[in-house]
Protein backbone atom coordinates (compact mmCIF):
# COMPACT_ATOMS: atom_id res chain seq x y z
CA UNK A 1 0.00 0.00 0.00
CA UNK A 2 1.24 3.74 -0.51
CA UNK A 3 2.95 5.32 2.57
CA UNK A 4 0.53 7.43 4.24
CA UNK A 5 2.69 10.32 6.09
CA UNK A 6 0.42 11.63 9.13
CA UNK A 7 -1.05 14.72 9.09
CA UNK A 8 1.71 17.48 10.79
CA UNK A 9 4.89 17.32 9.92
CA UNK A 10 7.26 15.93 12.72
CA UNK A 11 10.38 15.36 11.75
CA UNK A 12 12.21 11.87 12.79
CA UNK A 13 15.66 13.59 11.65
CA UNK A 14 16.82 17.15 10.53
CA UNK A 15 20.08 18.05 9.36
CA UNK A 16 21.08 21.52 8.95
CA UNK A 17 24.29 22.94 6.77
CA UNK A 18 26.15 19.60 7.34
CA UNK A 19 29.75 20.12 6.69
CA UNK A 20 32.60 17.44 6.99
CA UNK A 21 35.84 17.11 5.48
CA UNK A 22 38.83 14.70 5.89
CA UNK A 23 42.69 15.66 4.74
CA UNK A 24 41.57 18.77 2.90
CA UNK A 25 39.06 17.29 1.00
CA UNK A 26 34.96 18.52 1.34
CA UNK A 27 32.58 15.27 1.63
CA UNK A 28 29.86 17.04 2.60
CA UNK A 29 28.86 20.71 1.75
CA UNK A 30 26.23 22.27 3.56
CA UNK A 31 23.68 19.33 3.47
CA UNK A 32 20.32 20.23 4.52
CA UNK A 33 18.04 17.09 5.61
CA UNK A 34 14.62 16.24 6.88
CA UNK A 35 13.27 12.80 7.15
CA UNK A 36 9.55 12.64 8.14
CA UNK A 37 8.09 10.33 11.02
CA UNK A 38 7.22 7.13 9.18
CA UNK A 39 9.00 7.97 6.03
CA UNK A 40 11.01 5.71 4.35
CA UNK A 41 13.89 7.57 2.68
CA UNK A 42 16.71 5.96 0.40
CA UNK A 43 20.02 7.67 -0.48
CA UNK A 44 22.17 6.64 -3.46
CA UNK A 45 25.40 7.90 -4.56
CA UNK A 46 28.41 6.94 -6.01
CA UNK A 47 31.47 5.31 -3.39
CA UNK A 48 33.23 8.54 -2.29
CA UNK A 49 30.47 10.66 -2.11
CA UNK A 50 29.71 11.03 1.82
CA UNK A 51 26.69 8.10 2.23
CA UNK A 52 28.20 6.68 4.78
CA UNK A 53 30.20 10.06 6.44
CA UNK A 54 26.10 11.38 6.63
CA UNK A 55 24.98 8.45 7.99
CA UNK A 56 27.42 8.45 10.58
CA UNK A 57 26.25 11.93 11.96
CA UNK A 58 22.65 10.64 12.18
CA UNK A 59 23.41 8.06 14.35
CA UNK A 60 25.53 10.12 16.52
CA UNK A 61 28.63 8.48 16.22
CA UNK A 62 30.98 11.56 14.54
CA UNK A 63 31.10 14.31 17.21
CA UNK A 64 31.55 17.24 15.05
CA UNK A 65 28.67 17.28 13.22
CA UNK A 66 26.38 16.80 15.99
CA UNK A 67 25.26 20.69 15.66
CA UNK A 68 24.11 19.76 12.48
CA UNK A 69 21.64 17.08 12.99
CA UNK A 70 18.75 16.75 15.63
CA UNK A 71 16.92 13.52 16.53
CA UNK A 72 13.55 13.43 17.38
CA UNK A 73 13.80 9.81 19.42
CA UNK A 74 15.62 7.17 19.05
CA UNK A 75 18.47 5.84 16.05
CA UNK A 76 19.05 2.47 15.43
CA UNK A 77 20.99 1.40 12.95
CA UNK A 78 21.37 -2.33 11.06
CA UNK A 79 24.90 -1.95 9.00
CA UNK A 80 26.33 -4.11 5.92
CA UNK A 81 27.58 -6.59 7.99
CA UNK A 82 24.70 -7.77 10.99
CA UNK A 83 27.86 -7.60 13.83
CA UNK A 84 26.34 -10.30 15.96
CA UNK A 85 28.85 -10.82 18.95
CA UNK A 86 30.14 -14.74 18.39
CA UNK A 87 30.43 -15.64 21.59
CA UNK A 88 26.71 -14.69 22.71
CA UNK A 89 23.62 -16.47 21.55
CA UNK A 90 21.04 -14.67 18.97
CA UNK A 91 18.48 -13.97 21.84
CA UNK A 92 21.21 -12.02 23.88
CA UNK A 93 22.65 -10.08 20.93
CA UNK A 94 19.10 -8.85 20.27
CA UNK A 95 18.55 -7.91 23.73
CA UNK A 96 22.35 -6.45 24.38
CA UNK A 97 22.45 -3.54 26.16
CA UNK A 98 18.66 -2.94 25.86
CA UNK A 99 17.08 -0.79 28.91
CA UNK A 100 13.53 -2.39 29.70
CA UNK A 101 11.96 -4.09 32.25
CA UNK A 102 11.92 -7.32 30.81
CA UNK A 103 14.87 -7.29 27.97
CA UNK A 104 14.84 -10.94 27.58
CA UNK A 105 10.76 -11.17 26.72
CA UNK A 106 11.19 -8.53 24.28
CA UNK A 107 14.24 -9.84 22.41
CA UNK A 108 12.26 -12.98 22.20
CA UNK A 109 9.29 -10.85 21.09
CA UNK A 110 11.10 -9.32 18.16
CA UNK A 111 13.05 -12.37 17.10
CA UNK A 112 9.23 -13.63 16.67
CA UNK A 113 8.57 -10.59 14.26
CA UNK A 114 11.45 -11.14 11.96
CA UNK A 115 11.07 -15.22 12.12
CA UNK A 116 13.82 -16.15 14.14
CA UNK A 117 11.67 -17.04 17.28
CA UNK A 118 12.85 -21.14 16.79
CA UNK A 119 16.69 -19.85 16.36
CA UNK A 120 16.65 -17.70 19.74
CA UNK A 121 19.17 -20.21 21.28
CA UNK A 122 21.23 -20.44 18.06
CA UNK A 123 24.99 -19.09 18.04
CA UNK A 124 25.39 -16.49 15.19
CA UNK A 125 27.80 -18.34 13.45
CA UNK A 126 25.36 -21.13 12.56
CA UNK A 127 23.09 -18.79 10.90
CA UNK A 128 23.00 -18.03 7.06
CA UNK A 129 23.06 -14.55 5.89
CA UNK A 130 19.71 -14.47 5.52
CA UNK A 131 19.01 -15.04 8.95
CA UNK A 132 21.80 -13.29 10.63
CA UNK A 133 20.47 -9.89 8.82
CA UNK A 134 16.92 -11.11 10.23
CA UNK A 135 18.41 -10.69 14.12
CA UNK A 136 19.91 -7.35 13.25
CA UNK A 137 16.79 -5.70 12.03
CA UNK A 138 15.24 -7.55 15.26
CA UNK A 139 18.59 -6.32 17.02
CA UNK A 140 17.53 -2.74 15.89
CA UNK A 141 13.91 -2.78 16.09
CA UNK A 142 13.84 -4.13 19.69
CA UNK A 143 14.62 -0.16 20.72
CA UNK A 144 11.56 1.15 18.77
CA UNK A 145 13.44 3.90 17.30
CA UNK A 146 11.74 7.11 16.22
CA UNK A 147 14.50 6.45 13.26
CA UNK A 148 16.32 3.69 11.32
CA UNK A 149 19.58 4.06 9.69
CA UNK A 150 20.02 1.10 6.81
CA UNK A 151 23.53 1.00 5.95
CA UNK A 152 23.65 -1.18 2.83
CA UNK A 153 22.17 -4.24 4.95
CA UNK A 154 21.06 -6.30 1.46
CA UNK A 155 23.94 -6.13 -0.49
CA UNK A 156 25.90 -9.35 0.89
CA UNK A 157 22.75 -11.19 0.33
CA UNK A 158 21.86 -13.54 -2.47
CA UNK A 159 19.13 -12.11 -5.07
CA UNK A 160 16.07 -14.37 -3.49
CA UNK A 161 16.75 -14.00 -0.14
CA UNK A 162 17.26 -10.05 -0.15
CA UNK A 163 13.67 -10.24 -2.12
CA UNK A 164 12.55 -12.22 1.06
CA UNK A 165 14.11 -9.32 3.58
CA UNK A 166 12.75 -5.99 1.23
CA UNK A 167 9.38 -7.82 2.40
CA UNK A 168 10.27 -8.28 5.74
CA UNK A 169 11.42 -4.48 5.82
CA UNK A 170 8.63 -2.91 4.47
CA UNK A 171 6.09 -5.06 6.64
CA UNK A 172 8.56 -4.09 9.72
CA UNK A 173 7.76 -0.18 8.47
CA UNK A 174 4.08 -1.11 8.18
CA UNK A 175 3.87 -1.93 11.74
CA UNK A 176 6.43 0.29 13.54
CA UNK A 177 6.50 3.38 11.38
CA UNK A 178 10.00 4.61 11.79
CA UNK A 179 11.71 7.22 10.00
CA UNK A 180 13.81 5.28 7.49
CA UNK A 181 17.22 6.31 5.83
CA UNK A 182 18.27 3.64 3.55
CA UNK A 183 22.19 4.07 2.02
CA UNK A 184 22.18 1.74 -0.78
CA UNK A 185 24.17 1.38 -4.43
CA UNK A 186 21.00 0.00 -6.14
CA UNK A 187 18.25 1.82 -7.56
CA UNK A 188 15.98 -0.65 -7.73
CA UNK A 189 16.27 -1.60 -4.49
CA UNK A 190 15.47 2.52 -3.60
CA UNK A 191 12.88 2.59 -6.36
CA UNK A 192 10.87 -0.93 -5.13
CA UNK A 193 11.17 0.24 -0.87
CA UNK A 194 11.31 4.56 -0.64
CA UNK A 195 9.06 7.24 -0.36
CA UNK A 196 11.29 9.62 -1.70
CA UNK A 197 15.06 8.71 -3.33
CA UNK A 198 18.04 11.18 -2.87
CA UNK A 199 20.77 11.40 -4.63
CA UNK A 200 24.10 12.54 -2.98
CA UNK A 201 26.68 14.02 -5.13
CA UNK A 202 30.08 15.94 -4.63
CA UNK A 203 28.78 16.77 -0.87
CA UNK A 204 25.37 17.62 -1.83
CA UNK A 205 22.13 16.42 -2.16
CA UNK A 206 21.97 16.86 -5.81
CA UNK A 207 18.83 15.39 -6.58
CA UNK A 208 15.10 13.96 -5.31
CA UNK A 209 12.81 11.59 -6.03
CA UNK A 210 9.63 11.28 -5.07
CA UNK A 211 7.97 7.44 -5.72
CA UNK A 212 4.17 8.14 -5.27
CA UNK A 213 3.44 4.56 -5.89
CA UNK A 214 1.51 1.89 -4.27
CA UNK A 215 3.33 -1.07 -2.46
CA UNK A 216 4.05 -3.94 -3.51
CA UNK A 217 5.89 -2.09 -6.71
CA UNK A 218 7.28 -3.76 -9.98
CA UNK A 219 9.88 -2.97 -11.76
CA UNK A 220 8.33 -2.88 -15.00
CA UNK A 221 6.13 -0.19 -13.73
CA UNK A 222 6.08 2.67 -16.63
CA UNK A 223 6.81 5.36 -13.45
CA UNK A 224 9.50 3.33 -12.23
CA UNK A 225 11.22 2.69 -15.37
CA UNK A 226 11.16 6.39 -15.86
CA UNK A 227 12.91 7.31 -12.16
CA UNK A 228 15.08 4.81 -12.90
CA UNK A 229 16.67 6.17 -16.13
CA UNK A 230 16.63 9.58 -14.44
CA UNK A 231 18.40 7.82 -11.07
CA UNK A 232 21.19 6.50 -12.98
CA UNK A 233 21.68 9.58 -15.60
CA UNK A 234 22.26 11.81 -12.15
CA UNK A 235 24.62 9.18 -11.33
CA UNK A 236 26.87 9.16 -13.96
CA UNK A 237 25.80 6.14 -15.54
CA UNK A 238 24.83 6.47 -19.52
CA UNK A 239 22.41 4.30 -21.53
CA UNK A 240 25.51 2.19 -22.63
CA UNK A 241 26.03 1.49 -18.84
CA UNK A 242 29.47 3.75 -18.75
CA UNK A 243 30.60 5.86 -16.24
Amino acid sequence: MAAELPAAVVPAAKVTRLSRSFGGRVVLDGVDLEIREGEFVALLGRSGSGKSTLLKALAGLDPLTRDAVSVGGTVSVAFQQPRLVPWKRVLANVALGLRVPDPRAAALAALEEVGLGALHDAWPLTLSGGEAQRASLARALVREPGLLLLDEPFSALDALTRITIHRLVLDLWERHRPGILLVTHDVDEALLLADRVLVLDRGIIAHESPVDLPRPRHREHPDLVALRSTLLARLGVTPEGTV
